[in-house]
């Protein structure tokens, strides 16, 4: 997909109303990172502190700044990844906090997350969170699960697929930072090793 048609992409999303009143616009630009890109992360939704203001998938919030610590001790620079969600506005309840994104928001976003792996066309494929994994799954059947296969690497769609865990506070409670921070750089050495 050439720069303009990305653009065209991009456009196209930032006029979607599928879902109705969401808590932002959609965070799709060139500041999501380079395509193609080699390596693309796929995460669950713009968080109301973070990508919901920034425009940046996992920026600025505690998540980011986890987001970028493991990234950087795996040597990964964050310029050279191209970083999503499985859907594109901030799902909120009726609070104003996040929540996460229904099957049926899924479902709307699903033709945008497929256009956007074309676009990008990257060699691996990372998915953070079950949220992420399910979305994937809409797109074409992968079988994995996270508890089961964090950190294996399955061909997807003539790519590689690897589940990690969402870079979420919450998921201290079944996965220690050092395990995240572990995980990220035996993608770093995946990364490096495939050759498509």
């Amino acid at each position: 997909m050439t720069s303009y048609a990305f653009d065209l992409l991009v456009e196209e999303a930032a006029l979607c109303r599928l879902c109705g009143p969401m808590g932002c616009a959609p965070v799709l630009s060139q500041r999501n990172g380079p395509a193609p890109a080699r390596l693309m992360f796929v995460a669950e939704a713009p968080g109301r502190l973070g990508g919901a203001i920034t425009g940046i998938p996992l920026s600025a919030d505690e998540t980011g700044r986890r987001f970028a610590r493991w990234l950087a001790d795996a040597g990964i620079e964050r310029s050279s990844v191209f970083v999503t969600n499985a859907v594109l506005c901030n799902p909120l309840d009726a609070r104003g906090r996040n929540r996460p994104p229904s099957r049926r928001e899924r479902a709307n976003c699903g033709p945008w997350l497929a256009r956007q792996i074309d676009a990008v066309a990257p060699d691996v494929v990372v998915v953070l969170g079950a949220v992420a994994l399910a979305a994937l799954e809409e797109i074409a059947p992968h079988g994995l699960t996270l508890r089961s296969d964090v950190g294996r690497a399955v061909p997807w769609q003539g790519r590689t697929l690897v589940a990690l865990y969402h870079p979420s506070p919450r998921t201290r409670a079944v996965r220690t930072d050092g395990q995240h921070s572990a995980d990220y750089r035996a993608l770093a050495a995946l990364v490096e090793s495939v050759v498509r």
